[in-house]
């Protein structure tokens, strides 16, 4: 199954102290691109954080943001620390006695000196454990909605390429009428003309026009091409850069299809080819 670079996943967990949410976002790239946004107690996590995003993925602009947002209530008990309040009152009596001043000290404010007063604590290890399995999660997750949008784009990629399977069938069917047409036109405008001329020289110009019109090959690598891509999405996933080539190839004959025509026909049944093609091709954009 083919993979669609374009996705999203959501994922939040209770860690005691609060809420971690985990977002996880992927657009197309050309390669692997990855991005973090975590908070100060989670940065040490990248390097994992990339390993495991690599492990599961190949391509893709990865854009991740983790947040966590405490939640502290009323009824939520308040440690205190002994030892830092302490040194913070002794640094304090200090102070008063060299500027002489007999000031009260507010509780509250020693409340809000860093390290006095704190709530429920978890470990910077059980942090990032938590984490890590949080961001796993939600990596499957994306993981499968690519998966379900990579089915879409193949479904789309294969009614096009349908399509251009008959646009060929038809234009090998077409084309010996056509050749046969343009020959016998070419002869009834010498035969109004009423002159004179030699009949091996005119077989001969008539074969060397059917020669240049001649698009057998072309429709014979088309055929391939068609073969290739219906194998390349049987095959699954990561293909992207494979297709792409592949739209190329079917471009480049679909061209010479046009430079080649001979007649009104062929001309639109290969502009046709070109819009199915440049269809095709704006989804395989999306494709890992």
């Amino acid at each position: 199954m083919i993979q669609s670079m374009t996705a999203f996943a959501r994922e939040s967990a209770d860690i005691g102290q609060g809420t971690l949410t985990v977002e996880v976002r992927s657009v197309n790239h050309r390669y692997l691109d990855c991005s973090f946004k975590l908070p100060d107690a989670l940065r040490a996590l990248e390097p994992k954080l990339r390993e495991h995003t690599s492990a599961s993925l190949t391509r893709g602009k990865i854009d991740c943001m983790m947040r966590l947002q405490s939640e502290q209530t009323q009824t939520e008990a308040l440690d205190i620390d002994a030892d830092r309040l302490d040194a913070l009152l002794k640094a304090t009596s200090i102070i008063q006695k060299q500027l002489n001043s007999s000031a009260s000290i507010n509780p509250l404010e020693v409340l809000l000196f860093p390290g006095v007063c704190c709530g429920q604590k978890v470990s910077e290890e059980q942090l990032q454990k938590k984490a890590l399995s949080l961001f796993s999660k939600a990596l499957e997750n994306m993981h499968q909605n690519r998966c379900r949008e990579g089915q879409k784009l193949a479904t789309l990629i294969l009614d096009r390429m349908t399509l251009v399977e008959a646009e060929v069938h038809a234009m090998r069917e077409v084309l010996p009428t056509l050749m046969q047409h343009q020959r016998n036109r070419i002869i009834h405008r010498i035969a109004n003309l009423e002159v004179e001329v030699e009949q091996n020289r005119l077989e001969q110009e008539l074969v060397y026009m059917a020669q240049k019109a001649d698009v057998d090959e072309e429709l014979d690598r088309l055929d391939a091409h068609i073969s290739e891509v219906r194998h390349v999405l049987k095959q699954g996933s990561p293909c992207g850069r494979r297709l792409d080539f592949l739209m190329q190839e079917l471009n480049r004959e679909a061209n010479t299809l046009s430079s080649k025509s001979q007649s009104v026909t062929t001309t639109q049944s290969a502009v046709e080819l070109k819009v199915l093609i440049e269809q095709m091709r704006e989804q395989i954009q999306n494709v890992e």
